[in-house]
């Protein structure tokens, strides 16, 4: 049974509806979406399941929409979670669209959401086993610190990384490695309100997403293959660790990322990956 606590849960696909569907359990659950019906389809189907679930429109990228989201979190008294799973993988868009949605977004998330974080609040920003698999540039890393949030971020990226390497495999290592950063930077302005932020980064997970970019993207099947358990993480596994990081069983968990991979890091850390380090 829900409790009087909100959580907001950014992104209603496979992943995000599954992690909403978790925390209905303890929370109010306030689940948002680019595209609306989808958000409110997820959210009358987790009601009807007995959760205290509702669904609106968000488009991450875009600041009033966002803004928004904030004055309707506000409006519910302050959240205690926010799980921001929103995100496109490198078969879902181009470089400019996987820099804005997978990163530009977040950032203006949890910028507008802080204000309204009650004390013992979590943050989670979902990431990816690939930002564990590359490295930058000073020169990326000095604009990912400047402002993420900002509006020309994917050009400022073009002009330092050079436009042969800005492709989306390049848009969805780089963003999903910069959410990493922003916790870690966040993490003091979480802690002056006595909340927490902190990144997960699920490892090959069996979704419909997941289904897509094994079909066209022939690397993936090769990391795969190197997995020490065998077979894809569930959506299951995954809201069990953001429910665990949520709670305050992991109150001292803050400005760092989790990975949840099945060992699949380690396992392939001797394969010679394209290394992502730009001039």
């Amino acid at each position: 049974m829900s409790t009087d606590e909100l959580a907001v849960v950014v992104g209603a696909g496979s992943m995000g509806t599954a992690v909403a569907r978790r925390l209905s359990q303890q929370y109010r659950v306030l689940l948002a979406d680019l595209d609306e019906q989808r958000a409110v389809s997820a959210a009358l189907m987790l009601s009807q399941e007995g959760g205290a679930v509702s669904g609106v429109q968000c488009d991450v990228t875009s600041i009033g929409s966002v803004r928004q989201l904030a004055d309707e979190v506000q409006a519910r008294g302050g959240f205690r979670g926010l799980v921001q799973v929103a995100g496109l993988s490198p078969t879902m868009g181009d470089f400019d669209q996987i820099v804005r949605v997978n990163l530009v977004g977040p950032s203006r998330v949890t910028e507008a959401l802080l204000p309204y974080a009650k004390p013992g609040a979590a943050a989670i920003m979902i990431a990816s086993l690939g930002a564990h698999l590359c490295t930058f540039s000073d020169a990326v890393l000095n604009l990912l610190r400047e402002d993420a949030g900002s509006d020309d971020l994917p050009n400022r990226l073009r002009v330092v990384i050079g436009e042969d390497r800005a492709d989306p495999n390049t848009a969805y290592q780089l963003s999903k490695f910069a959410l990493l950063m922003l916790c870690r930077r966040r993490g003091p302005d979480w802690g002056a309100r006595q909340a927490r932020i902190l990144s997960l980064s699920p490892g090959i997970i069996a979704t419909p997403m997941g289904a897509r970019e094994f079909e066209l993207n022939p690397t993936k099947r090769k990391i795969f293959e190197r997995s020490p358990i065998k077979r894809e993480g569930t959506m299951i596994e995954i809201a069990d660790a953001v429910e665990f990081l949520l709670s305050d069983r992991a109150s001292f968990i803050s400005g760092t990322d989790i990975l949840v991979d099945g060992g699949l890091a380690g396992a392939i850390s001797d394969i010679p990956f394209r290394a992502v380090n730009p001039v």
